[in-house]
Order: C-alpha cells, then structure tokens, then sequence
C-alpha cells in the first residue's frame, strides 16, 4: 500500500505496481508485466513479438531487481520510471487511478499536476518564461494557452533529445563539421541538416524513448483541440509545428502544420512552413506546392508579412535548385531581391544560381553586391572566385576571392577544391595539389579531390606519388575509366603538357609525343568517298560532345513537336512582335519535360552547356527572351531520330513561331537566319560575327519542305555535317578489339581510321587534330575508314588473298 510519507511520484508507482501484481507476491510476472504494458498503452496494438521484445529488455536492463521467475520487484518498476524508460504520470493518467488528497484537497494524482508542469519555471510568471522561447515565437504566438503548450512540448524535446544525446555517446559517433559551405537555408528557420532528410536524427531508433514522447505529443495536441475557439486551436498547431519542425522532427510537424492549413487555408504562415517540412523529408515537388499556395495566399493577404515572402522566394528557390532547375530559382531569388534589396544571402544564392547556369556577368554583379553588403561572407567570396575564373579575364582576381573565403573559414572545403582546380588550369601543379591536400584532410572520401590530385602531381613529374594517388581514387569508387588511366599512365609513362586542359580520366587534351608531326588539312587524302574528311570530322566531334553533356541525343526527335504544342498556350501569351518568345526559366520548365529522365545535377549541367552554346547565341542582345521556334528548331537536328525526321521537325518547328498549326511553308529569311544559327552555333570554322552578316534576310519568299531540305543539305550553307554526325553516333559503342591509337595509344572506339601505305591506325579523335607519328613522315596520308569489325577483317581477308595470288603468280 502506498505510503502518505512517499514523494507523488513514488505513490504512484507504488499504486501502479499493486494494480498489476494481482498475486500480491510483491514482484511483477512477466505475464503482469505484459498486462501493464498493454494497459498504459491502449491504443497500441501489440503483437505477442512486441511484447516479448519489450519484456526481454527490460528484465535484461534491470536483473539485479529480477528474481527468477517471481519477477521484477517494485523497486525495479520504480527505477524503470525514474531511468525514464516510462512516463509515470501518463501511464497513471492512462489506468485511471487516484491517489489521496493532499491537506489542500487536491488529489495527488491528478494527472494535471504532471511532472510537465513540475519542470517549468512554476514560480515565474508566463512574461519572464517567454523570454526564452525561439526567436520567431512572440510575433507569432498569439494566446497564452498557446504559449504554455510550446513550453511543455519543449521540455519532452529537451528529453528526447537527452536520450538521443545519450546514445549517440554510447556510439561515439558525433560528427563534426566536414568545412563545406553553409546550407543556403534561411537562418531564421535554424535549418542546419541537409535536403532529404540527410541530418535527421533517427528518433525511430530509441525506441520506447520515441514511443513514450509520441503519447506524450499526443497529450498536447488534445489539448491544443480542445482549445476555446477555432482562432486558438489554429494558433496552437501552427506554433506546434513550427517547433517541432525547429527541433527536426519533422513527421511530427507534418500533423500540426497541415491542421493549421485545414483552418486557416488562406494564413500565409502555415503553407510555408509545411513547405519547408516537406522539403527537409526529400518531397521537394509537394514543398514546391506549398510554396506556391503560400505566395497565392500573399497576393491577397492584408496583414505585413514582414520579411516572411522574401523568405518564401528564396526557400521556393531552394528547392526548385535541388531540382535541377537554376532560372527557376534565380527567378524566384531576384523577387526576394527586389522585396529586400538589402538581403545579402538572396544576393548571394541569386550569383550563385546563375553562376550555375552559365550567365556569369550577371552572376558576378549579384556576388559583388551581397559582399558589398555583408564583407565577411565566405561562400559569397567562394563563388565570386568561382565566376571570376569562368569568365577567364583575371586569374589573381580570382585567386584573391578563394584566398578571402579560405582567410574567413580556414575549412571552406568547395573554396579549397576550387583554389585546387584553379591552380591546375594555370599549370600551378605544385599549389594545386596542396589544395586537395587540405581538401583530403578534411573529406578522406572525396574521391574526385584524390583524382585531381594525381592529375596534378602527375604535372609536376611526381610520376610515383601520383601513381598512388590514382590507385587511391579507384579504391574510393572503382571508377572503369579510373582504371583505364592508371592503366595508360602506366603504359605511356610520360609528363603532361604544361597548360593542357585535363578531362575527367587524367588524360591531356593536346598533350603530345616527342614523336608526333601535326600536318597540314590538304596532307589528308581519303581513300573513298566513304572516308570522313577531316575538317568535317572535326566539326562532328564537337557536335557528339555536345550530345554528351546535354543527354538530348537521348530525346526521340518526334517528342519535339509534342512538347511545342503542349506549350502552345502559354506560347499564346507570351508573345512579342509575333513571335514565339519565351523567358529562359520557363524554357527550362520545357526542357525539364523532355529531359525527364535526367537527375537534378546533371539537368542544371545539360541545362548550363545549353545556355552557353544556344541561348546565348539565339540571344544576342541579351534581354532573356527566347525564340522557341529557333531553339527548337536548332536541337533538332541533334536529338534522336533519322535525318528526315530531324529535319522536319527543324521545318515544323519554324511553322509553328507563327500559327499553333503547322504550316507547309516558311519564308525563305527564316530559313537562312536558321542555317545560319546552327552554322555559328555548331560549326567550330563559324563566329557570331557571321549572324550579322546579310545574305537575303530580308527575302520573305515562302519555301516549301522540299526547298528547305535542299539548303540544309547544302555543305557550303547549310547544315550538310549531320549525315557525319548519323553516322558518328552509329559507331560511338563500336570497339575494334587491339586496335590501338599511334598517337594517344588508347584503343580505339568508334571510327577507326587507317593509312593505307604507312600502316598506322588512328583514333578518331588525333586524326580530326591532324596528328601523324614522324617515324612515319611522308608528303601525305591516305586513310581508310572502318565504322565496323566485319569491315577491317574484310580487307585484311581481301589483302592477304591479294598477297596470296600475286605469290602464286
């Protein structure tokens, strides 16, 4: 029987310990035990699994109070509460028991009284207590029940998170900062995890803990219903969520935020917050929703939203980078901008997003503006090294801005790596690899850093340290084309070229021999019309490239017209002197559709090599404003689909900028305007200084398919190369066993081409440069081209019968 000389806490488990020790042997069975778990826990259902599970951990956790088979005593369930492997106070409240009445009359076992309301600061009034609530709370908390709910729920974080904190000690696995670049979230928001979810703590894993605090959670939200009026309830859940939500747990905001959204559908507050929810837990086109719905709301709310909707512009922003989609995002930052000019961190995710896509003046003016604003701003700096690199035009510019982000944060991880690459291109082997270095001792695993490294140690003749640092980077990710350069490094044993650009493998683009002659165009004969002239190759080769980094060699060229009349509405209202105009970040909208199979980074890079080699040229006056027809026009005869069906779809593509119908004839302005824009864009012998010049553009005659098709076939003024272009993306798997390159000496893929009298084999690559080993100098070469396997055994067949004959003879 419980004692009136006992504190509360200890009445009530000795009351919970008498209701189930139903033998009154003074120990609880793990059958009684059992039947207590079940009742403190009503609206779990248990399997007979759980609940051997949790008996299992329990007698094993507490065994100096286990007496075989007897059970656990009640100084054992005591100390079960007191670990806080239980809530007292709730499991009390759950079994609906009472304890006496104090000398004032109040039970003391009123589960009001809980140990909740213990650990506030009872003394103080609700005035000094706000003092320590979160920053964003008093303008944001409108009732004082609201107020006590978020102070109650604080303290059954503060003991989650004391267990969390326990265990991540047990398993000595605190992490510490890796010197990246801060997370570009709105620091009003203390978001310091990554997208997804990636620095959640994982709750689910404490178990009981986790189970306990949920009932607890449950608690509060009742309360929070039963609130007095719809004004207060809606109050509560907000402010419920948003704490939750500050604390990363962000499943149990969810249930908060959406019921503030269900009563207030018209409050900016809640839609943005549940937006920012759904974007830690790696839903970024559901976050996307809610910050659209959040804006709307805006348009007509009539109260100040303060600093709330710049807020939402760069958090839409955001997410929509995470998506791959940088105008869209640089869309949304400039209007935060605007709203806030002052706002440095807009400033700075606003360079940063054009940066990204390609648009580097522009990305500069915005860099140098928020570090006008906020000097010491270290990814800032970072960046605006980054750009100032890209642009070309002051190396030590640069140099000096990676020196301010590294002199800020010694750790800048990205402004090291950048520092490294910096060096690398202007043949700084040395500096260079003491950036990946530093990068290294501070992410062992980045793999890329190890690979640099070796390329650059490589430069600076430390042929053996680069050799392991090679080996390292394969380890890290097994990487085939990893092996394929140690594997040539080994074979060729050779120092770069000083200043030669390094692809991704370590191998040199212009690195050369002592033993290599670069030859003249007209040194190059062709065995048969069938073998690619050189200067075409060239052109071919680039074009492939291009393929490469923007995967539309992968869109069927048919999904083209499909998408231009999906859009012909929009189209409609976007439309300027006639034509088809649209603003980048709604053709980056488009491309998303046709590239969807593309993941978030290397969309923003297919989307990047678009804009510096198309947009840019389509837009040369810079106003941002998109001819679709031209554009669609000038893809298309790189995307998927037979010569006939690219051209067509370049025709009806030049139809379809005036009427939402395709027509049967253009003007004959637009058509040279077009062969011309793929000629300047494409053609590597072309400049922009060609689009300027007049050849009839003001010619309005109307052509038909058949005419258009004659001048694009024309070698001279259209756009002949493509059938070298079919046929390159035929060969590009083929591979020609042995056979390997006489200059660069890796084997050869794709077209293969032989010297007939010399009998060296070329990639087709050194043959597109023109290269030509000396030992085999002569006035000029005759090559032979071979697109298959079946086609070289052929002639070597052909050959030795020739031989054979001729010895017979």
């Amino acid at each position: 029987m419980a004692s009136l000389d006992e504190d509360p806490q200890t009445q009530k488990a000795r009351k919970i310990f008498d209701h189930f020790d139903l033998n009154r042997d003074g120990r609880l069975s793990r059958e009684e035990m059992g039947a207590l778990v079940v009742a403190v826990n009503p609206r779990v259902r248990f399997t007979e699994h759980h609940i051997k599970e949790i008996l299992d951990e329990v007698f094993r956790a507490y065994s100096e109070f286990i007496d075989g088979p007897a059970g656990i005593s009640f100084e054992g369930l005591l100390r079960t509460y007191q670990d806080g492997a239980g809530d007292i106070n709730r499991d009390f409240a759950a079994l609906k028991l009472s304890l006496a009445k104090d000398a004032n009359g109040a039970s003391k076992g009123d589960p009001a009284a809980s140990s909740i309301v213990d650990e506030r600061a009872a003394t103080a009034p609700l005035v000094r207590r706000k003092e320590h609530m979160p920053s964003w709370a008093p303008s944001n908390i409108a009732f004082d029940s609201s107020w006590l709910l978020v102070e109650d729920l604080q303290i059954i974080i503060k003991r989650l998170e004391t267990k969390m904190a326990n265990r991540l000690r047990e398993k000595k696995s605190f992490s510490m900062s890796d010197g990246s670049s801060d997370v570009p979230w709105s620091t009003d928001l203390s978001l310091l995890f990554g997208p997804g979810g990636s620095g959640q703590h994982p709750w689910e894993e404490l178990g009981q803990d986790y189970i306990s605090f949920h009932r607890e959670l449950d608690v509060l939200l009742q309360k929070a219903d039963n609130s007095a009026t719809s004004d207060e309830v809606f109050d509560a859940h907000l402010a419920i969520g948003r704490t939750l939500f500050d604390h990363f747990l962000y499943q149990e905001a969810m249930f908060s935020l959406k019921k503030a959204v269900e009563l207030k559908p018209t409050d900016v507050r809640p839609h943005f917050h549940l937006g920012n929810t759904l974007y830690s837990l790696g839903r970024y086109s559901e976050a996307r929703e809610k910050y659209t719905a959040a804006l709307s709301a805006a348009e007509v709310a009539t109260n100040d939203l303060g600093q709330l909707v710049p807020l939402i512009h760069m958090n839409f922003g955001i997410a929509l980078e995470t998506e791959g989609m940088l105008f869209s995002a640089a869309e949304h930052y400039q209007e935060a901008v605007k709203l806030s000019p002052q706002n440095h961190k807009a400033l700075k995710l606003l360079g940063s997003a054009l940066y990204g896509a390609g648009d580097y003046r522009l990305a500069e003016k915005a860099l140098k503006e928020a570090i006008a604003i906020q000097p010491d701003f270290a990814d800032a700096h970072c960046d605006l090294g980054s750009t100032l690199h890209a642009i070309g035009e002051d190396n030590e510019s640069a140099i000096n801005e990676f020196q301010k982000a590294l002199d800020l944060k010694p750790d800048h991880v990205e402004a090291l790596y950048n520092l490294g690459g910096m060096f690398k291109d202007i043949a700084r082997y040395q500096r260079a690899a003491d950036m990946y270095s530093k990068v290294l001792a501070i992410q062992p695993s980045n793999w890329r850093a190890q690979l640099n490294r070796a390329v650059v140690l490589l430069g600076a003749g430390e042929t053996e340290e680069a050799n392991k640092a090679f080996k390292e980077a394969f380890k890290m990710t097994n990487r085939l084309e990893l092996y394929d350069a140690v594997m040539h490094m080994k074979l060729m044993g050779r120092k770069p070229k000083k200043g030669a650009e390094t692809n991704a493998s370590g191998r040199q683009n212009g690195d050369e021999q002592v033993d290599v002659l670069v030859v003249e165009p007209s040194q190059f004969r062709r065995a048969s019309d069938k073998t690619t002239p050189r200067q075409w190759l060239t052109s071919a080769l680039h074009i492939r490239q291009f393929q490469r980094d923007t995967r539309l060699n992968r869109c069927d060229v048919s999904s083209l017209r499909q998408e231009f009349m999906r859009n012909k509405q929009q189209r409609a209202s976007n439309t300027y002197s006639g034509l088809s105009s649209f603003r980048k970040h709604e053709l980056e909208r488009l491309l998303k559709g046709l590239l969807h199979f593309l993941k978030p980074d290397t969309f923003q890079g297919a989307v990047k090599v678009i804009n510096t080699k198309v947009l840019k040229v389509i837009d040369q006056a810079a106003t941002g404003d998109i001819d679709l027809g031209f554009f669609f026009a000038v893809i298309a005869p790189i995307c998927a689909g037979s010569a006939d069906a690219r051209k067509q779809a370049a025709f009806d593509a030049l139809t379809l900028r005036y009427s939402a119908e395709a027509c049967t004839e253009i003007t004959k302005a637009d058509a040279s305007y077009y062969m011309k824009l793929l000629r300047v864009i494409y053609l590597t012998t072309e400049s922009m200084s060609n689009l300027m010049e007049l050849h009839g553009e003001d010619d309005q005659t109307k052509i038909t398919f058949a005419e258009f098709q004659h001048m694009f076939d024309d070698p001279d003024w259209g756009f002949g190369i493509l059938n070298v272009l079919i046929k390159l993306e035929a060969s590009d798997r083929i591979r020609h066993r042995s056979q390997t390159c006489a200059i660069c000496a890796y084997p050869i893929s794709g077209p293969w081409f032989k010297e007939v009298s010399a009998n060296f084999s070329l990639c087709c690559s050194c043959y597109s440069e023109g290269k030509v080993p000396i030992s085999a100098k002569q006035h000029d070469y005759c090559f032979k081209e071979y697109n298959s396997e079946v086609k070289a055994v052929k002639d070597r067949l052909w050959f030795f019968s020739s031989r054979s004959e001729e010895g017979g003879a």
